[in-house]
Parts: structure tokens; sequence; C-alpha cells
């Protein structure tokens, strides 16, 4: 935590479900203050403050602007929906505010771009909530490519399968899949590689028996840069033998294979002569560390964010300068399926 007295004064705009996961890894640190809730329902945001015990006394409004105008804080936390993503962070930068969103970074690539710019015009912070890279798992396997034991990496697949009956909007959203969840698979792709996003072909299809409106499979091919391969198959409506959330991953590199759960399980073999057919092989272990608040999901996000905006800490990891590498992903997987095209990113 840091030392600083002076609190950070936080404006949270969006009080829907979402910030379940918001406010209890927020209130954890005592450098935060919230000075108003916004919501299109003061009756949600009024529940959020006593659900979170917030001061009796912190403001409720139901308009952004009004909300910043009279609160001026240091930073909004954006957990509206994507449409409202880039007109609530342009208001914030406009009104001198940080911004902490949400993912997806906007609704369309052009406005991701012109919260981006605006981010840059008015010299503030601007980072995505990309909370999937902030756990032991991604952070030990990222250490072990890293240390060169694969060699370079020439190919990441990434599984995502899931049965998933949300009810609701997502029943009937179109490209629910790839739009609703994908990025989280995305931008780990390009975290772990290290590799942005060059080309991508993608299949859209709706199996029989699926309980969506809309195609709930996909299938991706993209070109990364250093000539690395990465490829997803996802669904929301394959029952049984689920993935997890986090998707199931092969990586391959020069000197052999690695397999990850998502979570704590791995598997490696890397190559152990030179003779023979099939060259034989060594298990390797993937060393566990400390990783710190690299590794509390949404808390170290909003930790390493607020260390940013008190000017003692690194460029958050996931700002918006390199989140619309994966945000370009879901829009140019979207755009290939559309056209039955390759999409140039």
């Amino acid at each position: 935590m840091s030392s600083s007295t002076q609190k950070t004064r936080v404006l949270q705009v969006g009080c829907g479900g979402i910030t379940g996961a918001w406010f209890p890894n927020a209130l954890k640190n005592e450098d935060l203050e919230y000075v108003g809730l916004c919501d299109l329902s003061a009756e949600t945001a009024a529940k959020r403050r006593d659900e979170f015990k917030l001061p009796a006394d912190t403001p409720i409004f139901t308009d952004v602007e009004t909300a910043l105008r009279e609160t001026q804080p240091d930073c909004v936390f954006d957990c509206t929906i994507p449409l409202a993503h880039t007109p609530t962070a342009l208001l914030a930068f406009e009104h001198g505010a940080h911004v902490l969103s949400e993912k997806p970074m906007s609704d369309t690539l052009e406005n991701a771009k012109r919260a981006l710019d605006a981010s840059v015009d008015n010299g503030r912070i601007y980072a995505i909530t990309q909370n999937y890279r902030y756990a032991k798992g991604p952070r030990r396997l990222k250490a072990f490519l890293e240390s060169g034991a694969l060699g370079a990496i020439t190919t990441i697949n990434a599984d995502m399968f899931l049965g998933a009956h949300f009810g609701g909007f997502r029943d009937q959203m179109k490209h629910v899949l790839l739009v609703d969840m994908a990025i989280h698979t995305f931008d780990m792709a390009r975290y772990l590689g290290g590799v942005n996003p060059v080309s991508v072909f993608c299949h859209e299809w709706n199996p029989k028996g699926s309980w969506y409106a809309h195609d709930g499979s996909a299938s991706a091919i993209f070109e990364m840069t250093d000539d690395v391969v990465f490829n997803f198959r996802g669904s929301w409506c394959a029952t049984g033998l689920g993935t997890g959330f986090g998707s199931q991953w092969r990586i391959i590199g020069e000197r052999g294979t690695l397999l990850w759960d998502s979570q704590e399980g791995f598997q490696c073999e890397v190559e152990d002569g030179d003779e023979g057919f099939f060259r034989p092989v060594k298990q390797l272990e993937v060393p566990d560390g400390d990783f710190g608040s690299k590794s509390a999901g949404h808390g170290g996000v909003i930790r390493e964010f607020l260390d940013a905006v008190q000017g003692h800490g690194e460029h958050p990891e996931t700002s918006a300068e390199d989140n619309i590498h994966s945000f370009s992903m879901v829009i140019g997987a979207v755009e290939s399926s559309e056209a039955k095209a390759v999409v140039r990113l």
C-alpha cells in the first residue's frame, strides 16, 4: 500500500453487477476515497453505497457530467456498458480525471482510438481492467517462457468451451462469444507471447442445440508478430468437460511444448536428445514465485492504477495504449466472420 497520506478521490460511474468485483478490492486501499456514485438508476447506486458501507453522505448522481463537475475526482472507475465507455472517458478527461475502465475499451475501434487520443491530449492515465493477467498462473508461465526454456515461441493454442446459460441479454447478442468473453483469451495470448496481432481469419456458427439466438461458437486464426500463430477455439454452448473461463492452453516452442489449464496446472516436455523418429523428451517444472500485487486479480489492477495516478508507480500494464491491441483482435475477428475473409489488423 502507498505511504501517501493524501487520498485519491474516485468517482464510480456505473454501479451494476460487475462492481461486486470492484468495490471490495478498491476499499482495501486506505488511500482511496469514493467521492460519488453515478448510475442511471439512483436506487442501484444507493444500494451499492449501503452494501459496501460507504459513508451515508456519499453523493449519488444519475448524470456523469454533473457528477464530475460537483465532485472533481482524481479518477473515474468506469463500469458502464461498452457503448458508454468512450463518452464516459471523454467527459472524465475533459474534467481532468484519470480513468480505469471495465473491458472492453469501447464498442468500436474508432471510438476506442478517440478515447485513447483524448487521454494523451489531456495527459491523463487511461487503463483497462484485463484482470485475468493478474493471477499467479499467468505470472508463473510468463516468467517460465521468458527464461527461454521452450526456445522461441512459435504457436499458441487456446480452447474455451463452456455450456453457459446466462439468460438475459447475452442470449440475444450478436457475436456473443467474441464480444462478451474472448478478449480475455486474446489479451492473454498477447501477454504470454509478448506479441501483437497482424491479421485474423474467423468463422462463427451456431451449433445444433444452441440456446443462443446468434452464433455461440467461433474459431479464429491470428497471425501475430514474430511469426507466431495464435489459434482460438471456443463455444458458449458446449455442455460437459468445460475448460473454465480462462481457457486451456498449448504453447509450442522451438524446443518443446507446454500445457496450462489457466490455473496452477502445468505440464511441460522439451527435447532431450537429437536422435530417433520421435526425439526423446524430458519433463520440466514451471517454478513458483512471489508476484506481489501482479497476482492479486482486480485488486492488483486497481493498486497498480492508483500507484500510477499518485506518481510513485509504473505506468499500468494494461494501459489503453497496450490494450487497444487486444480490443482490435475482437473487432477484427467480428469483421472477418462477417466478411468471411482475412482481416488485417
